[in-house]
Formats: structure tokens, sequence, C-alpha cells
């Protein structure tokens, strides 16, 4: 267990790529729907104490009309109050405004989780560093495209930008401390 410790008001849970055409893909080491249904869980704690939720889907550039299956997975049920960002490149800071939202917020400490571990949700950690958030990368709300990747950024890549923790680690650092 960590001693990570967060201010719910300041810290923004984003969410990678949660659409179905992406779900439906074959990951791991968790399938699509397992990391879905933890990212649910995950919103709804972080909502509950007053954290954003930010939901980042993906569109291909250039393209008129998207494949289907990229639009949220319905799910997720956005609720008043949360963030959608729509990217055009692997991460979520580039060509966004996701940074300035989350500075209006005042946000200093980024959550992350979705598919896939060694694309979406690396890309927005690494650009979340140089951007200087706190990042905390919920090892199991994500999953990659094969197990070894996975296990990579885990292991040895996400270490060196943030913290690593569990979903339960999460949401127990989020909660009030009773004395």
């Amino acid at each position: 267990m960590t001693s990570l410790t967060l201010e719910p008001r300041r810290t923004a849970l984003v969410l990678i790529d949660l659409m179905p055409r992406i779900i439906a893909l074959e990951t791991a080491p968790l399938s699509g729907a397992d990391v879905l249904e933890r990212c649910i869980a995950l919103a709804q704690a972080t909502r509950s104490v007053g954290g954003l939720v930010v939901h980042v889907r993906v569109e291909r550039p250039g393209v008129g009309i998207q494949p289907e299956g990229s639009e949220l997975a319905p799910e997720l049920d956005p609720q008043p109050g949360d963030l959608e960002i729509v990217k055009r490149s692997v991460g979520a800071f580039p060509g966004t405004g996701l940074d300035e939202a989350l500075r209006s917020r005042d946000i200093d400490t980024i959550a992350l989780g979705g598919i896939a571990t060694n694309f979406g949700v690396e890309s927005t950690g690494r650009a979340a560093d140089d951007h200087g958030y706190r990042t905390i990368y919920l090892s199991d709300a994500m999953t990659g495209l094969d197990r070894a990747a996975h296990d990579f950024a885990i292991s040895y890549v996400f270490p060196r930008f943030g913290t690593v923790t569990t979903g339960a680690e999460y949401v127990a650092a989020l909660s009030p401390q009773r004395d």
C-alpha cells in the first residue's frame, strides 16, 4: 500500500479512449470491458468527493465521418461537471485545451486510466509531467494492446514520470481521513 494522499478538489481522473471501438480491441492483461467497469467505479468515487472526471476520446483528423464506435461508451454516463476532450493525436494534451481547462479548475494532480496503456495513457502521462502535473497511474484501470507492453510501461516507464498505484489505493487516498 502506498502512502498516497490526494486533495480531491485538485484532482482529475482522466480516462483515455473508453469508446466502443477501442474497448472491443483485443487487449491484455485486462479486457476492455474490465477496464471500462473499473473506470466507471473510479469516476463515481472521484465525483463523490468533488474531484473532476475527464473523458478523452479520439477522432481521426481529416475524416468527415468517424468510424462506428467513436463516441464515449454509454456506460460511462458523463455527468454535469465532467469534462469531455476530443483529441486528434495519441495524447490528450496537444491542441485540445486540456491544460487550460485543468488549470482554470485549479487541478494539480492527474490520475490516469483507460486504453491503451502504452499509447494514449502513456503519451498523456508524459505530457502531464511536462506540464508540471503530479501524475498518478492507475495500474489496474488500464490495459495494453499486449501484456508485455503494458507490464513494461507499468514497471519501467511510469515510475519515472509519476506514481503507480491501484484503483483501491487511489480511492482510499481521495477519501477524507478520519482520526
